[in-house]
Parts: structure tokens; C-alpha cells; sequence
């Protein structure tokens, strides 16, 4: 593992225990878990304004990092670092096509409370791609 693998599962870990504690569903890192990522993140939005930016980062890093964790679970892929964007980006390559996601923005820009944000509509478009990926596919979903 390397180290933004490590960090990645351990963010994607405190939103597992963070699910426990809340109530309601609790994350397993299964694309229907998602779900409970679009409820969290429903309750997240009348406070957002309010909160720190270190609370906003955190949000959105550690909900980030989930999704990006149940992608790499089904699908596989390794985790690279966008320089240009400062956040984790999972490449998921086959033969001759390779699909992306960077997920941090997305999360955040719903923790706001714009609803076009998704997180399972979102992912859906991610899986689907990766799942139907011809030759010669270079996507990256952010």
C-alpha cells in the first residue's frame, strides 16, 4: 500500500464508524451504501455554511475517500495524486481504455446542497462506464 492508499482507507474507515454512531444505515463500502452517503450528506447541508473550512475539508475528504474506496473494491484500479486538483484520483485501467474518478469536489459541491450533485446518480455514471468501457476510453468523472 502506498501512502495516499493508507490515508484513503483510513478516511474511508472513519466514515464506516462514523455510519455506526448516527444511526440509520450504516456504510459497508457496497455501492448501495451509497445511498447513506447522499442521506449524510442531505444532513450536512444546513450547516455547511457555518462550518470551518478545516470542517469542510474533512467532509469532504473523508466522504471522498468512501467513495473512492468502494470504486477501487469493485472494480479495482490504483489510487494516483492530481497535483493540478490536490486530491486522490483512482485510475481504473484495462486493456486499451481507462476510466477516472476524482471525487472530493463532487462531495463537497452536495454538502452545499446542490442536489444536481448526486453521489449514487453520480457514481452510477463511473460504474457504468468502467463496466462498458470499449478500447480507446480515456474518462475521468470528477
Amino acid at each position: 500500500m502506498t501512502n495516499h492508499d493508507d490515508e484513503i482507507a483510513k478516511a474511508a474507515a472513519r466514515c464506516v464508524e462514523m455510519s455506526e454512531q448516527r444511526g440509520g444505515g450504516v456504510l459497508d463500502y457496497s455501492e448501495a451504501s451509497l445511498a447513506i452517503v447522499e442521506e449524510i450528506l442531505q444532513e450536512v447541508v444546513p450547516f455547511w455554511g457555518g462550518m470551518s473550512f478545516q470542517e469542510r475539508e474533512m467532509v469532504g475528504r473523508d466522504l471522498g475517500c468512501y467513495l473512492l474506496e468502494v470504486a477501487r473494491r469493485e472494480f479495482g484500479g490504483e489510487y494516483q495524486w492530481s497535483e493540478e486538483n490536490d486530491q486522490p484520483v483512482l485510475v481504473v485501467e484495462r486493456t486499451d481504455c481507462r476510466v477516472a474518478l476524482m471525487t472530493l469536489n463532487k462531495v463537497c459541491d452536495r454538502a452545499a446542497g446542490d442536489e444536481a450533485d448526486n453521489i449514487p446518480f453520480f457514481f452510477d455514471g463511473f460504474a457504468s462506464r468502467v463496466r462498458e468501457a470499449k478500447p480507446g476510453t480515456n474518462a475521468l468523472y470528477v
